[in-house]
């Protein structure tokens, strides 16, 4: 069964074609971080504009890419949420159009879900339910127990920045270029995080929630002075600036593994999933390495937003509902929360 999917639900435009759920036929991404460079992060509005110019000549490049026609593809996927509504829009429109056209059904796919199982759906590994998912990314930081694809409870989640968000506002202040996830990777190599021992931020009465904006206050204010704005002249030599690197990046990818580990133990999880952008950190990687229990991340290609994580979803969700489609009333979601525990 080959499904066509689509994603735009940020400020990238993806499509891919994958086949039974796991094998890409195609995948073609077009970025927009030439557009966001200069205001240090994603511009909704202009995302959405760009989306509705990259749509249909991406589909149709990944449909030539694959040596496929219209009568091939057997399904349509898309991400219908959370994200950006506007940019969510474009590409649920593109994809409600395409069924119409070619009398062929559709189905909405969650962004999140997507993330975790980018990481499900090329492993040789067994897998070993329940599990633990971690998703971290630009917009996206939360924990949840995995007890078989499409059900999950939700363990904790960030209560303001997500981890990627807060990688791209330290970046700024240390005067690096968007995206800043790995401009701040980079350069965190050349500093000692020990020399600036930053902490994440605790959430009162809720242990597995995350908090980032605290440490990226720390981080200003070590940069700039006490109580200073992000305008404020900086106040360390540039000598300084892999060290604070080194421990934002250090305190933020910790609080991560901790609170991983600890719901390992709390909810009997017998592996761990990760998903999303952040997932390419390689100090990450080093890090999960202290797992009792086997870790799969994302393979190349699929931990960034993709189209072949949602074309590979959406061929288990048709199936899950008994090969029916969505209805034409699907509509962009902003947020679809899980049931937390």
């Amino acid at each position: 069964m080959k499904v066509l999917g689509i994603e735009s639900s940020c400020d990238e435009t993806a499509c891919a074609v994958v086949e039974d759920g796991t094998t890409i036929l195609a995948q073609t991404i077009a970025s927009q971080v030439d557009l966001h460079t200069m205001y240090g992060g994603v511009y909704p509005e202009l995302a959405c504009r760009r989306h509705f110019e990259f749509l249909f000549p991406l589909i149709q490049e990944t449909m030539n890419k694959a040596s496929l026609t219209s009568a091939d593809i057997d399904l349509i996927a898309v991400a219908h949420g959370p994200g950006l509504v506007g940019a969510l829009l474009m590409g649920l429109s593109a994809a409600k159009g395409l069924a119409f056209a070619w009398k062929r059904p559709f189905v909405g796919v969650s962004h999140v879900e997507a993330h975790l199982y980018a990481a499900m759906m090329q492993t040789k590994l067994l897998f070993h339910l329940p599990a633990l998912g971690v998703v971290i990314s630009g917009g996206h930081t939360l924990l949840v127990k995995i007890e078989s694809l499409g059900h999950y409870t939700l363990i904790g989640t960030t209560v303001d920045d997500a981890i990627g968000e807060a990688f791209d506002k330290v970046a700024t202040l240390l005067d690096l270029p968007y995206p800043g996830g790995p401009e701040i990777e980079k350069l965190a190599l050349k500093g000692d995080p020990s020399k600036y021992p930053f902490k994440a931020g605790v959430v009162k009465g809720e242990p597995w929630d995350f908090s980032f904006s605290g440490l990226k206050t720390n981080v200003l204010y070590t940069l700039k002075g006490q109580n200073c704005n992000r305008k404020a002249p900086s106040i360390i030599s540039e000598t300084d600036k892999p060290h604070i690197a080194a421990g934002f990046q250090e305190a933020a990818l910790g609080d991560v593994l901790k609170k991983s580990l600890a719901a390992v133990e709390a909810f009997n999880c017998k592996m761990i999933f990760l998903g999303g952008g952040v997932t390419q950190n390689n100090r990450l990687k080093e890090l999960f390495k202290k797992s009792p229990v086997p870790v799969v991340f994302p393979p190349p290609g699929l931990s960034l937003d993709n189209a072949a994580m949602i074309a590979g979803l959406g061929y288990q969700i048709f199936h899950r509902k008994g090969g029916q489609g969505d209805s034409f009333d699907l509509e962009p979601l902003p947020r679809i929360p899980f049931n937390k525990a």
